[in-house]
């Protein structure tokens, strides 16, 4: 019986991967494609609170319009993704996002792919000055280090880059995010873009000098030639037993990893901590947190304790560093604003919101699996009593209050009142976005760097809705909430602009300086 359960249901996962696998590599009729863009288009003008915000209604109508009268012809999905992504990211919300599903395997087939990795993705790539540059390299080859990027399997790396830039939008008519972002997730476009493949021929340039490498999958942990095995003596090849203190220190390793990880947060892909304290200059003493997102780790611990310290050294000058920070956590931006504010505040103000139960609307999506939907009902009366008291309607638009978060409250106790330096770029997004507007707003920071992409008068955010469009499958996801700070600017559109504008060139990236931060130390020690 348990055997046969087990055939069933691999059977049917074979079949789903299958159906999947058709159905976005099939050639869909033009009928069904305008379809799956009116339906998307009638989900953002239902949900989005802020449609509307930056491109006006006749403008948006008339660029859907024209969407569907350029889709005159049967197309595969990911035919259909390039042309839908550039289309939404007219709506020029940052929160606004195109996904394209891509092929799925079979069970046997993940299991082979997790054994593997792909070289193309070890590379750490910036988009600057017009060109693509290896930033850094996971690999083994670190002469990679510093090169331009010049074709990926023939085609220009910069034309490619220049379109993928269509694909996404920043907040309102920010420019800085693109380049950026375009860096950070070149690989990914790239995937949606091409596919999956197992190889990829790369041409780089080194001054006068190009090269091309053919970067693969491979096996993550190769093994070792069996020469050197067969010629090893048996002595050579005994595991050496560890003593009892060996393995004791190796426990407590582990156990204070561990425990840092729930700390300060924990990226596995780049395997650094997401929030991260130091002391650093001449003579150690300038204060240093750089914070990659808002996202995961026990927060309120961290800051207790670095906050702590820098009171108990009576530090003067602190670095908050919050370049390629895309966001995350209200309740963690709003706890640490604490330790920086220097007089009471309000940290967000009530979100509008397109429906009294903006929870329901998010966990009820296409895009969840019905046995979340089935258990989900069954909170529904609890949920959506919170709602509607949560919520109230004047001057026709529906809002939500956080309480928590739009209550006024008085700095803590150990806030630091020193100077203050924000680092900040076009990755700054979102959380870190809101955070920057308050210390920008209340001249509470002197930032360096460049605008953020995040804009200063808020976000769409909050709670998401993932929407699959029903014939292609390709997915849109979107915020449900505008969250903003009281504080306002004008015009519109535009991200925190730093106090001092520095922005590093490609020399200064191949020699490892860090020239923002170059910049701030010069400041403190009054340095030409």
């Amino acid at each position: 019986m348990c055997y046969t359960f087990i055939l069933l249901a691999f059977l049917v996962s074979c079949k789903s991967v299958e159906k999947h696998n058709t159905q976005i590599t099939k050639l869909h009729t033009i009928q069904d494609l305008h379809q799956d863009i009116d339906k998307l288009y009638k989900q953002l003008k239902r949900h989005h609170p802020k449609l509307y915000q930056y491109t006006p209604k006749a403008v948006l109508d008339f660029k859907f319009d024209s969407l569907k009268q350029a889709i005159n012809r049967p197309m595969d999905s990911r035919a259909f993704y390039k042309q839908l992504a550039p289309v939404v990211a007219q709506v020029k919300q940052g929160h606004v996002s195109v996904g394209l599903e891509g092929k799925r395997f079979t069970r046997k087939e993940l299991k082979a792919l997790k054994k593997k990795k792909f070289e193309f993705y070890d590379l750490d790539i910036v988009y600057l000055e017009g060109k693509l540059w290896v930033k850094n390299y996971k690999g083994n080859d670190s002469t990679l280090i510093g090169k331009e990027i010049v074709r990926i399997n023939g085609e220009s790396a910069t034309k490619l880059a220049e379109v993928y830039k269509t694909r996404f939008a920043s907040d309102g008519y920010n420019k800085t995010l693109y380049n950026r972002y375009v860096s950070k997730s070149f690989s990914l476009y790239y995937y949606r873009d091409k596919g999956f493949l197992d190889s990829l021929q790369v041409t780089f340039k080194a001054k006068d000098s190009v090269f091309s490498k053919v970067l693969r999958r491979i096996d993550k942990n190769p093994k070792k030639d069996n020469k050197d095995s067969i010629s090893a003596s048996a002595e050579d090849i005994k595991p050496k037993k560890r003593s009892l203190e060996d393995k004791k220190e190796n426990r407590l390793a582990k156990k204070q990893f561990r425990k840092q990880k729930r700390k300060r947060g924990y990226i596995p892909k780049d395997k650094n901590f997401t929030r991260n304290f130091k002391y650093i200059g001449k003579d150690s003493t300038i204060a240093y947190m750089k914070l990659r997102s808002f996202t995961n780790g026990n927060y309120k611990r961290f800051y207790k304790e670095v906050f702590a310290k820098i009171d108990a050294k009576n530090t003067s000058h602190f670095i908050l560093d919050l370049r390629d920070n895309g966001g995350g956590r209200i309740a963690e931006i709003d706890y640490l604003y604490g330790y920086l504010a220097n007089k009471p505040f309000q940290f967000i103000k009530e979100s509008e919101v397109m429906s009294r139960t903006p929870f329901i609307k998010s966990v009820m999506s296409n895009t969840i699996p019905n046995s979340i939907k089935v258990i989900g009902s069954l909170f529904y009366p609890v949920v959506a009593t919170y709602s509607l008291i949560k919520t109230k309607t004047y001057n026709d638009k529906i809002y939500f209050n956080f309480n928590k978060y739009t209550k006024i409250k008085a700095p803590k106790p150990l806030a630091y009142t020193g100077k203050l330096y924000v680092l900040i770029n076009g990755n700054s997004f979102s959380a870190s976005s809101i955070l920057s507007t308050h210390l920008k707003a209340t001249k509470r920071a002197t930032f360096i760097g460049e605008e953020t992409g995040g804009a200063y008068n808020g976000t769409v955010a909050g709670v998401f809705k993932i929407y699959k469009l029903p014939e292609s499958q390709v997915k849109v996801g979107f915020g449900l909430m505008q969250i903003e700070a009281p504080q306002k600017q004008n015009p519109d559109g535009f991200g925190i602009k730093p106090d001092v504008k520095v922005v590093p060139n490609i020399m200064d990236i191949q020699s490892g300086i860090d020239t923002e931060l170059e910049w701030i130390l010069k400041d403190i020690y009054n340095l030409d």
